[in-house]
């Protein structure tokens, strides 16, 4: 396990969506996909632990990459603070 997380945000045409590159194998086990809180609540011990953060709607896990879907009224830079944050805590 690396000793730090990289955390290298994508952004496309649409403003509440962001791709997330990371340097560690987030789903081990395959594409997790999560359309809303209640789907990622029940979701992966990961899934789980993301969606406790608020503003995160929805959510895709996928090897290295978190595909982010925001609630529009978070600002990005305290979503992926709170993000980078979660996965320390989940991963170190």
């Amino acid at each position: 396990m690396s000793e730090y997380i990289s955390l290298n945000p994508e952004y496309g045409p649409d403003p509440d969506l962001v791709t997330l590159i990371t340097n560690l194998d987030l789903a081990p086990e395959g594409v997790e996909r999560y359309a809303n809180r209640a789907e990622g609540e029940e979701g992966s011990p990961l899934a789980q632990f993301l969606f406790q953060i608020e503003g995160l709607a929805a959510l895709e896990i996928d090897g290295k990459r978190l595909i982010v879907r925001r609630a529009p009224e978070v600002e990005w830079h305290t979503l992926l603070d709170e993000i980078a944050e979660a996965l320390k805590e989940f991963f170190l």
